[in-house]
């Protein structure tokens, strides 16, 4: 099946403007969609082949799908009556709080997540990795809703499944309800503040890779942890990826403890997350009195950074948006990103590390055969739709039309 998007406007290089500032060069392009794929790619000059369906863009940019990758699809309050959350002293708190609505939410597990994913969807994110929480309340309730909703969804989004010990992971039956998990359609394993919930941070990493090596499945771990604390658990945690030889299978969520010390000691930590290629999740929290990690300097020195929205209108927290893009434009915004290059780079946080133009302005994207999974814009650069957060999209995935304008 072929289609044609015609007056695609496509980043295309950089220029020197008169004050000596860069500016983001872009011209108009035709691209052939094929099965979900682009096959061909020319100048909006050239003519084309009206025989097959067309649909005019009229200049809107074209930027990679976004790839939502630190969310929780089963904790949303989405598609019910509004109510906004019970304020809490602290996170022992929350956890009964939370506990204590879990058997009454599950009974509407599929119909919210659904609702969670359309609005990530319609936002430009056609990937979901999503923690689900595992525990001994509920047992797999919320998992079954979960993944019957990323099944309706499943020709235009592609998940990540974690199993998550929310409420711990060395408690009563949950490391068997965690194995239950992945042998039911969970695709990864979790796990939670080895330190602050655990209380036991060796035996709780062991234990997940115990369950990961068992079902050679990757991992994702919350960390919430602070200060030297939590930067002994990522030190540990890369201890024993090295022994179990698990490098490029593994990743720490919030990981906020890489803010809380020294330089030296971010280098070093950085340079072995690097080495074993463990990624950083980060949520780039709307609490800005908490420190996130240094993500320039991981990305640096070679770590692979992703963002996610977390979970957002649910027992935690009334607001967010399912906006990917939102915590790109928050993290430009405090770490200063002024010019139109560094502002452009930011986008790499949100798609897996794919940009229209490389650190120096050379065009790497897109190209024939890559996945036709896009998002539309009124903007004129990859910057401006940073910067400006532009609310009207048009969203493709894997060469279907999510919405149009």
């Amino acid at each position: 099946m072929k289609h044609w998007l015609t007056n695609v406007l496509l980043e295309t290089g950089e220029y020197l403007k008169e004050n000596d500032t860069v500016g983001t060069k872009v011209e108009l392009f035709h691209l052939e969609i094929t099965d979900g794929f682009i096959s061909q790619i020319v100048p909006a000059t050239d003519a084309i082949d009206s025989q097959n369906e067309v649909t005019d863009m009229k200049g809107k940019l074209l930027l990679p799908a976004f790839k939502e990758m630190h969310n929780h699809l089963d904790k949303t309050y989405l598609s019910l009556p509004w109510k906004a959350c019970v304020p809490v002293k602290n996170l022992k708190e929350r956890l009964d709080r939370e506990a204590q609505e879990l058997s009454v939410l599950a009974t509407t597990g599929k119909q919210r997540a659904a609702a969670m994913i359309e609005k990530i969807l319609k936002n430009g994110a056609n990937h979901i990795r999503t923690h689900v929480n595992i525990d001994p309340y509920i047992g797999l309730k919320n998992l079954e809703g979960v993944l019957a909703a990323l099944d309706d969804y499943k020709d235009v989004v592609t998940s990540e499944v974690i199993a998550f010990p929310q409420h711990g992971l060395l408690r009563d039956d949950v490391p068997k309800l965690l194995r239950e998990a992945l042998r039911n359609g969970a695709t990864m394993i979790g796990g939670l503040d080895p330190a602050g919930i655990d209380n036991s941070i060796e035996p709780s990493l062991y234990e997940v890779m115990d369950i990961a090596q068992e079902f050679n499945v990757d991992v994702d771990i919350h960390l919430h942890d602070g200060g030297h604390v939590g930067y002994y658990t990522i030190d540990k945690w890369i201890d024993i990826v090295e022994d179990a030889k698990y490098q490029g299978r593994t990743a720490i969520s919030h990981a906020f403890s890489l803010g809380d010390v020294s330089i030296m000691e971010q280098h070093k930590i950085a340079d072995r997350l690097a080495q074993q290629q463990v990624k950083i999740m980060s949520t780039v929290p709307f609490d800005l009195r908490r420190l996130i990690p240094p993500i320039e300097l991981l990305a640096e020195r070679g770590v692979d950074v992703h963002f996610g929205c977390d979970g957002f209108y649910d027992s935690w927290s009334p607001n967010g948006s399912g906006d990917i893009l939102e915590k790109a434009t928050t993290f430009a915004d405090i770490s200063r990103k002024l010019d139109e290059r560094s502002i452009r780079q930011t986008l790499k946080y949100i798609t897996n590390g794919i940009t229209p133009l490389d650190a120096n302005g050379q065009k790497v994207w897109p190209n024939v055969k890559d996945e036709a999974s896009f998002v539309f814009f009124d903007a004129v650069s990859s910057a401006e739709v940073i910067a400006r957060k532009p609310s009207n999209r048009v969203v493709m995935s894997k060469g279907k039309f999510i919405n149009k304008a």
